[in-house]
């Protein structure tokens, strides 16, 4: 479909604003009379060399930083901190540390298995049967993870799975 150069001087000042590929169809149709379908839409983007933004990320607020500690009170460990966790990643800020573990010896009918402890301190069985399915077993029954833990645990999964040639 042919679009005037006005049509496409508009289409143009919809992706400035921020408007996404349906956003663009609904318009054209709306503002313009013109019925696109969606792949339309994209070939006429791709063919004018336009592109969509990228929605702005939200705005991590700062970590709130305790007010001036003294050098005593800075030095002197937390209580119930007995245990150094990792760094979180850069890019996932407040992430807590998931904890993997492989056991020696395969349950039966695995492939692989071993034992996850969440960072709420939830604890589960996971495994990897012989047609490649995996299962993870809570402790809790009913215990779902967090996105960020999931995250986590398949990334120091997926890891632990190469070292071992998988």
């Amino acid at each position: 479909m042919n679009l005037s150069d006005a049509h496409k001087q508009q289409v143009s000042a919809w992706l400035e604003q921020g408007l996404k590929v349906a956003d663009v169809q609904k318009k054209l149709s709306a503002e313009l009379g013109v019925s696109m379908t969606y792949m339309e839409v994209r070939f006429l983007l791709d063919d004018l060399r336009l592109k969509p933004k990228d929605p702005e990320p939200p705005a991590q607020p700062a970590p709130a930083q305790p007010a001036a500690l003294s050098s005593a009170a800075a030095a002197q460990p937390v209580a119930g901190a007995g245990a150094v966790s990792p760094a979180p990643e850069a890019g996932l800020p407040g992430l807590a540390a998931v904890k993997l573990s492989v056991d020696a010896l395969a349950r039966p009918g695995t492939v692989v298995s071993g034992k996850v402890t969440f960072s709420d301190g939830q604890k589960a069985d996971w495994y990897l049967d012989q047609m490649g399915r995996m299962g993870v077993v809570p402790a809790q029954p009913g215990y779902k993870p967090s996105q960020p833990d999931v995250l986590e645990f398949q990334e120091q999964l997926q890891m632990e799975l190469q070292k071992m040639g998988f």
